[in-house]
This record gives C-alpha cells, structure tokens and sequence, in this order.
C-alpha cells in the first residue's frame, strides 16, 4: 500500500478511537447527585446532572441545584472570588428544579443569584451579582470597589443564546430574553425583552400579548 493510503487508513482508525474515547469521556464525566463531587454542593438534587467537561467550580457548598436539572458542558458555577473564600449569604448561587442551563455559560455569584424552577438557557448565557465601580477616573476600573445586588429570574422563563443579566435584574414569570440582550432592572410577569440595553417589547396584559406603550 502506498504512504499516501497508509496515512490515510491510520487517520480513520486514530480518528475512530479519539471520537470513542470522547463518546466515552461524556458518558463517564458526567457528574450525578451520588456522585462525591456533587456531595459537596450545598444541595444537588435527584435528576440532577452536570454534563462533561464542566466548566469553572468553586465553593461549590454555596451553590444549589434542585431536582431534574441539567447543566450543559463548560457551564462555570462560583461563588465568590476564588476557591475557600468565606461568603456573607448562603446560599449564593440557586438553581431551581428542572431548568436547562446552556453550554459554556456562567453563573458567578457574590451575594445572591436565584434562579426559579424550568428554567432555560441557550448557550455562552452569562449571570452575574456583582460589577466593578468606575466612578472615580483616575483609578483603573479593575480595582475600582465592587458593588453586590441580587439577582432573581421568575420560574418559567427562556434566555437565548449570549444573553447577560447584570447585577439587580429581577424578571418575572415565564419571560423571554432574546439573544445577545444586556439586562438589568425589573420586568414583569409574562414578557420579551430584547436590545442593549434590554427593553420590554411585548408583554401579556388583559388575555392578549401586545407591545408595551412605554
């Protein structure tokens, strides 16, 4: 056989193995709640997985997980700003039963994230309490003082592909958050929201879905 044909027969059995080994490593890595990693989470809930590779975890008897929920590969889940850090709240991270958090995204908690129950994200989703401050221009803003507020999405609600939730948002109930949209404030129950910065554009008011007039 030729070197050319050579090379190529040895690339698809090396090409077989790596993608059995990676089908393999999928099905192995998966993190459940017998599992003694997940024993350290401050509750992981039956039906409850975190899919390989995960992400970034860290403090991990701060985070909750309710029951049925899956947490996609590469899905970062921290409280606070490194490994053994003491927190004020607990818990500081809270995910509710059955949500589905999307591939690559990231819930970095400092006080209080609290994600209700069927929840869903797409991917590269980014959650976070807590922002640098700028207010004082002689400093650089990577150390300027942090500043915590809460965050809080409704049960029910879809977040597309990118979005981030900036510290303070609070949704409502079955929202809907488009891809790429920034957030930060309050929306009610029962709405889309969309842009940079994300404003309510349609909303079910009086048994109808309409768009808002402010």
């Amino acid at each position: 056989m030729p070197i050319a044909g050579l090379r190529q027969s040895l690339h698809r059995i090396l090409g077989k193995v790596v993608r059995a080994f990676h089908k393999l490593s999928a099905e192995v890595g998966i993190v459940g709640p017998e599992d003694d990693f997940a024993r350290g989470f401050g509750s992981f809930g039956t039906g409850s997985a975190l899919l390989f590779p995960q992400g970034v975890i860290y403090n991990e008897s701060y985070i909750e997980i309710g029951e049925g929920t899956l947490v996609g590969p590469g899905v970062c889940l921290t409280a606070g700003m490194g490994p053994g850090q003491p927190m004020l709240t607990n818990p500081v991270v809270s995910v509710g039963d059955r949500c589905v958090i999307g591939r690559g995204s990231h819930l970095i908690g400092h006080w209080s994230i609290q994600l209700g129950d069927d929840i869903q994200t797409g991917p590269y989703v980014y959650i976070t309490d807590q922002n640098h401050g700028y207010e004082d221009p002689t400093m650089p803003v990577g150390i300027q003082p942090t500043r915590e507020a809460a965050v809080r999405i409704g049960s029910g609600s879809w977040l597309g592909a990118n979005v981030v939730i900036l510290p303070g948002t609070v949704l409502g109930r079955n929202c809907v958050v488009a891809a790429g949209a920034v957030v930060r404030g309050e929306f009610p129950d029962y709405c889309v929201v969309a842009g940079v910065p994300a404003k309510k554009i349609r909303i079910y008011e009086d048994g109808e879905w309409h768009r808002p007039l402010t």
